[in-house]
């Protein structure tokens, strides 16, 4: 095929992996989703320094899904925003548990995966809810 990408001990593995994929998160914190783009590339280079050659796992595929379905279709973020500020109005944060079950169960969604997509939400589209 071609010549390997790692070469030398993992040490070196891993400072190269270092230097090339999570320096730049420092710079990419101002740039929304740029943090998760470094940290997922960060992620698939270390794999060969680590003697691991996987795919992605499912749920992360699947939560990458999820968020660009809201990104695709602003208004369901609007819709979630809304429901998110009526319960701060009724005094629930909307990181709760109950906030979580909520939205998992309107959305079909397993709790983990409402939770991330409340973040998402939240951060992406109504940073003044809590």
């Amino acid at each position: 095929m071609g010549e390997p990408i790692w070469n030398g001990s993992r040490r070196e593995q891993v400072v190269a992996a270092h230097q090339r994929f999570l320096t730049p998160i420092r710079r990419a914190d101002r740039r929304p989703g740029a943090l998760l783009l470094c940290a997922l590339a960060a992620a698939v280079a270390l794999l060969p320094a680590a003697g691991t050659l996987m795919a992605i796992p499912a749920p992360a595929l699947a939560q990458s899904n999820l968020l660009q379905s809201v990104r695709r279709d602003p208004a369901r973020a609007k819709a979630l925003c809304n429901q998110l500020r009526e319960m701060n109005r009724q005094g629930m944060s909307a990181t709760s548990k109950e906030a979580t079950r909520r939205i998992a169960a309107q959305e079909g969604l397993s709790p983990v995966d409402a939770e991330v997509l409340i973040t998402y939400v939240v951060g992406m589209h109504c940073p003044e809810v809590r």
